[in-house]
Order: C-alpha cells, then structure tokens, then sequence
C-alpha cells in the first residue's frame, strides 16, 4: 500500500512548485458541515497536506493536499488564510491538517495544525517543476501588439484562428474545467457569463464582440467537454467559444498573455496563474487584465471601447 500523501518525505519530490499560483478545484463531500456567511452557506471540509511555501505577506500558503472523497482529487494550490497568525510556526514541506471553508464565490482555510514536520534536508522550495516550460522566443505580449494567428477547435469541433475575428472585439481568458475551486477558472466563466449578459443587453449596444473561454488541458477537455462547460454557464455560441485545440498552438499564446502552467503533468500538479486579455477588432492587444481581481462591469466597458469605432 502507498504511503499517505501527506508524508513530507514520500510526497515532495513529486511536487511541482513553479507557479506559486496554484490552483484546483473542489465538489462538496457528504461530511461537509453546513455554515453561513454573508453570500451564503459555508461548506467546511476537514483536509490533509504538505506544505510547498508560504506567502504570509499575502496570507497565502500553497498546499498540495489529498484527495477529498467525493468533491475534488489531489491537487495543488494557494490557498487563503484569513489570520496569518495561523502560519506561525509552519514551514515547506510540514504536513498540515486544516479546515477548508467554501462559499459559493470563496474559500479560505484555518485551524492550521502541523501534524508532521519537515525532513532537515526538505528544499524551501523546487526549482525545476515537472511540465513547466519558458519559451524564449516567444515574448510577452504588450498593448498594442499584433496577436500571432494561433488556431484553436471551438465547443462544435469546428477549427478557427484569431484571424477569423478579425472586425470583432475579443476578451479571452485560460481555463480547465477540472477546476471548480471558486476563486479561479469558475471566477473567470462566472465573469464571463456576466460579461455575455452585460453585452447582450440593449438593443443600441455592439454586435461585434466575442469570449474565448480557451482551455490548457485540451488531452481532457474536448470539444465535447467544452460544450457541455459551456452549457452550465449558458454560453450563447454566437458570442461565446469554448476553445480547446493543440498544445503547439495553446502554450505560446497562454505564455505571450502571462499565464503559467503545468504541461504532461497530473492533474495534482496542475499550477496555473490567471489572465484575461481583450483585442481589438484588428487583432492587436488592447489590454491584459491580471488575477481575479477585475469586475465584469471593467470588462464589458473594455469590449464595448474595443467594439465602438472611433468617430
């Protein structure tokens, strides 16, 4: 039988640590206990890990943690602290247990307790995490850049390439639908699905705008899978595409726009950061929009400009 996952000295050399951004999701298990805070109820769940590195300047702590049955697989990510008292005494590579506390737009964790510390030789952190790459001939994208023609497979299985929308404003956001974690890729289709409403009401507004929702794990997420993802966000196909396609396509684009992620990895070690970019309607980047900290409101605004021509 395996050793447990949150065994510091079993688990750390499979840990991939490279973007500090981690980030997975979770599906309640049947022993979540119930709460309620300001947008709804709380579902708590009690979690194991091991500690990759802590941030406490930002109360963050990256965690790769075990399974937890019935609501999300083994996976890796940061995760919120609201006391950062709570990561005294912590270091890379303790095994911790905690409470993970899920609302239906936020999470964060506390009742941190070190239940088994960190190997003397344990690094601070690794250097080189499996499937991460920089692509050195492929610079990072600037406002007013033309976007390289990358083609991608829409929710239909039908190819297209940027060029094809050229005329239309375009907001594009990375995702993987294995990522229910709410902070992140849910975050980013929730702003998007606002985002299509804003847009689409009125009569008087533009008609020539377009969300790329495109994916980093296309070996997972097919056409199929993307259409089905799209329909729980009730994407309208006229103006939303749920894209996946070819790595050689997907990995420059996503590492031009900022975004990190894992490649040939398990999805355990899947570390993604976020990025949202709009282009306007002649292919060049208008802006890039970092993290989830942006409003579909700012969003909107920003398509509808890039829609409007100039008088």
């Amino acid at each position: 039988m395996p050793p447990p996952l949150w065994n510091p000295a079993t688990l750390l050399p499979a840990v991939s640590a490279a973007m500090l951004l981690a980030v997975v999701g979770c599906r309640p298990s049947p022993q979540a206990t119930p709460d309620v805070a300001a947008d709804g109820p709380i579902t708590n769940y009690t979690v194991r890990g091991v500690v990759r590195s802590l941030k406490p300047e930002e109360r963050t702590v990256v965690v790769r943690h075990e399974e937890i049955p019935g609501y999300m697989m083994a996976m890796t990510m940061p995760l919120a602290v609201l006391d950062v008292a709570e990561l005294d005494g912590v270091r890379p590579g303790d095994g911790i247990r905690f409470r993970m506390r899920v609302t239906a737009n936020d999470g964060w964790i506390d009742q941190i307790e070190v239940i088994s510390n960190a190997p003397p030789d344990a690094p601070e952190a690794a250097q080189a995490p499996p499937g991460f790459r920089v692509l050195p001939n492929v610079p990072e994208l600037e406002p007013g850049d033309a976007i390289p023609n990358y083609a991608f497979t829409n929710q239909f299985g039908q190819r297209f390439d940027l060029e094809s929308l050229r005329g239309q404003a375009v907001a594009v956001t990375f995702i993987f639908t294995r990522c229910p974690y709410p902070l992140f890729c849910p975050r980013m289709s929730g702003h998007f699905a606002q985002v299509q409403r804003l847009m689409s009401a009125g009569a008087d507004g533009p008609a020539n705008w377009r969300l790329i929702s495109l994916t980093f794990d296309p070996e997972y997420d097919t056409p199929e899978t993307m259409r089905a993802y799209g329909a729980r966000w009730n994407a309208n196909p006229e103006h939303w595409i749920l894209a996946t396609g070819a790595l050689d396509q997907i990995e420059p684009f996503a590492i031009s726009s900022g975004l990190y992620f894992g490649r040939d990895v398990d999805v355990a070690n899947m570390n993604h950061n976020l990025r949202t970019l709009v282009i306007n309607p002649d292919g060049r980047l208008r802006e890039t929009l970092v993290g989830n900290e942006w409003t579909p409101a700012e969003l909107a605004a920003s398509l509808k400009a890039a829609a409007t021509p100039e008088p």
